[in-house]
């Protein structure tokens, strides 16, 4: 009998984590810096990956809006996946070398007002 119950506690134990460990997804929105369509490809396609399920960025509000699978992913790896292609965020700067790459008309940096 002590066999069986501690069979079960196992098994319960084992479907709880499992339970636990189960991605979701989530919506979350964040500012990345740019100007242009070029700018909204380029950062369109770098959040395509199998861990993300929709990813639009506006050009006007400077806006990135995902939906993604969490605990697979987080929102500052994906920020961090921007400034890995020239974009700055609140939490990650593009390497200037990146960022001195960029066709000029996605130069944010160099005109303010289109940060």
């Amino acid at each position: 009998m002590k066999k069986l119950i501690s069979l079960f506690a196992v098994l319960l134990f084992a479907s709880s984590f499992s339970y636990a460990q189960e991605s979701k997804v989530v919506e979350a929105e964040f500012k990345i810096s740019g100007n242009c369509g070029m700018c909204k490809a380029r950062l369109e396609k770098v959040m395509k990956i199998k861990e993300v399920k929709f990813a639009k960025w506006d050009k006007t509000t400077k806006l990135m809006k995902v939906a993604y699978l969490s605990p697979d992913i987080t929102v500052d790896s994906l920020k961090h996946r921007a400034a890995e292609v020239g974009h700055d965020t609140d939490k990650f700067k593009a390497d200037d070398a990146v960022y001195a790459k960029l066709p000029k008309c996605c130069l944010y940096r160099d005109n303010p007002t289109t940060h």
